[in-house]
């Protein structure tokens, strides 16, 4: 079945667009690096953001105060790692962000339930 450009675009406004809740959901486990989360959310959520996008989120986080990075340590390769948490602010933030998605999706269910209540099934 070949997917509609309202439900191709939606799934990109709540994956990609909205980057920030996949990855202040994961750093809320314990703190991790940009290459890391990336790997992470595409073994958990399906699908891989690039890794300038997931820079790109992490920085704008910290700039908000949502996350914060910890000192850069070398990795056994010799790169330098960055390591993220989540502040108080991001935990908060975050969990508003989810009850107001669960309210929606509840009214958009209700909705659902009783268009297909009306069709008399």
């Amino acid at each position: 079945m070949v997917e509609s450009r309202a439900l191709r675009r939606t799934k990109r406004k709540v994956t990609v667009e909205n980057l920030w809740l996949y990855v202040v959901s994961i750093l809320l486990e314990r703190p991790r690096y940009g290459y890391e989360l990336v790997e992470e959310i595409h073994r958990r959520f399906g699908f891989r953001p690039s890794r300038i996008t997931c820079y790109v989120v992490l920085y704008r986080l910290e700039r908000e105060g949502l996350i914060r990075s910890s000192g850069a340590t070398r990795s056994g390769s010799g790169g330098a790692r960055v390591y993220y948490e989540v502040t108080d602010l991001g935990r908060r933030e975050f969990k508003a962000a989810l009850d107001y998605i669960e309210r929606l999706l509840s009214a958009m269910r209700s909705s659902l339930s009783g268009s297909e209540a009306g069709q008399g099934g």
